[in-house]
C-alpha cells in the first residue's frame, strides 16, 4: 500500500505545476502565491497533528528556530520567483531549472556542510546540468511573452537559487526539531511574506478580480501540494526510504506530461533527452 501512496506523492507534486500555470494566468503572481500557500499551510499543519507533534514546538531551540525562519525565508522567496517565473514562462522550460537547484544545492552542502565530494556526485551534477540546458533551449512555437524576453529565466534562475538555500538552512535548522513540525513553521513564514508582497505590491485589491476559474485551480494547487506532503509522508512512515523518495522524485516526468497534454507545450527531441539526463542524474544521486 506504501507503493500507491508513493506514486500518488509523484502524482500530486507533478501536478501542482501545472495547475498553478493555469491559476495565475490572468492575475498577479504574488497574490496567487499568497492564496495557494494558505491552503498548503492548512495542510501542514494537519500532518503536524496526525503526528500528534503539536507539542514539541514548546521544546525548539533559539538556533533551530532561527535557522527554520530563515529556511522559511528562503522558501518564500523561492515560491515568489518560481510563480513569476511561471507566469511568464512556460513549465516545460521553467520546471527544469527550478529543479536544478540541487546542483547549487550540492555545492553549498560541500562547502558549508563539509558533505563528501564523490565522483559519482559529480557525474550526477554533469547530467543535470547539461540536461538542464538542452530542456530551456527555445522550442519552434516558444510563446510571444518568452520572445519578448528572458525575465521569466532570471525569475526562475532566482527560484533555484533561492530552493537551494532553503535545503541548506533547512537542513541546519530540522537537525533538532521533527521534519513535519519544522515544515509547518517554514510555511508560517513563508505565508507571511507571500501576504507582505501582496501588500506592498498594492495587489490585494486584484483579489476582487480573481475570476473564478482562476480562483479554483489556485485552490486546487494548493490541496495538490498539501495532499502530495501528506501521502509522501504515509509512504516513508510505511516504506523504506530508499524506494519512496526516487518514487516522489519522478514528479519532474509527470510535470512535463501534464503540460505536454494539458497546456500544449511543445517537447523536441532534444528536451525530451535532456529531461531523461536530468531524471537520470536526480535517480542516480537518490540510490
Amino acid at each position: 500500500m506504501w507503493i500507491a501512496y508513493a506514486f500518488s506523492s509523484a502524482f500530486f507534486a507533478g501536478i501542482t505545476a501545472v495547475l498553478s500555470k493555469i491559476g495565475i494566468k490572468n492575475i498577479n503572481s504574488n497574490l496567487a502565491t499568497a492564496i495557494r500557500t494558505t491552503v498548503v499551510l492548512f495542510f501542514s499543519w494537519i500532518i503536524v497533528f496526525v503526528c500528534g507533534v503539536q507539542n514539541e514546538i514548546l521544546q525548539i531551540q533559539q538556533k533551530t528556530l532561527v535557522f527554520l525562519v530563515l529556511s522559511g525565508a528562503a522558501t518564500g522567496a523561492s515560491w515568489l520567483c518560481y510563480f513569476k517565473a511561471l507566469q511568464l514562462g512556460s513549465v516545460s522550460k521553467v520546471m527544469p531549472i527550478d529543479k536544478s537547484s540541487t546542483i547549487l544545492s550540492m555545492i553549498l552542502a560541500f562547502i558549508f556542510l563539509k558533505e563528501e565530494v564523490t565522483l559519482l556526485k559529480i557525474f550526477c551534477i554533469t547530467l543535470i546540468a547539461v540536461g538542464t540546458y538542452m530542456m530551456i533551449e527555445p522550442g519552434k512555437n516558444k510563446s510571444k511573452i518568452e520572445k519578448d524576453g528572458s525575465s521569466w529565466f532570471i525569475w526562475a534562475v532566482m527560484s533555484a537559487v533561492f530552493a537551494a538555500l532553503t535545503s541548506i538552512l533547512g537542513k541546519v535548522g530540522i537537525s533538532d526539531v521533527d521534519s513535519d513540525l519544522g515544515t509547518a513553521i517554514r510555511t508560517v513564514v513563508v505565508l507571511i511574506m507571500a501576504w507582505l508582497a501582496v501588500f506592498v505590491t498594492n495587489s490585494r485589491y486584484d483579489i476582487k478580480r480573481i475570476d473564478g476559474k482562476s480562483f479554483f485551480f489556485l485552490v486546487i494547487s494548493g490541496f495538490a501540494t498539501g495532499l502530495s506532503w501528506l501521502s509522501y509522508y504515509k509512504a516513508l512512515k510505511e516504506g523504506p526510504a530508499s524506494i519512496v523518495v526516487p518514487i516522489d522524485k519522478l514528479s519532474i516526468l509527470l510535470t512535463m506530461l501534464f503540460s505536454c497534454v494539458v497546456l500544449k507545450e511543445e517537447v523536441t527531441n532534444k528536451s525530451l533527452t535532456g529531461l531523461l539526463l536530468l531524471a537520470g542524474g536526480t535517480l542516480l544521486l537518490i540510490v
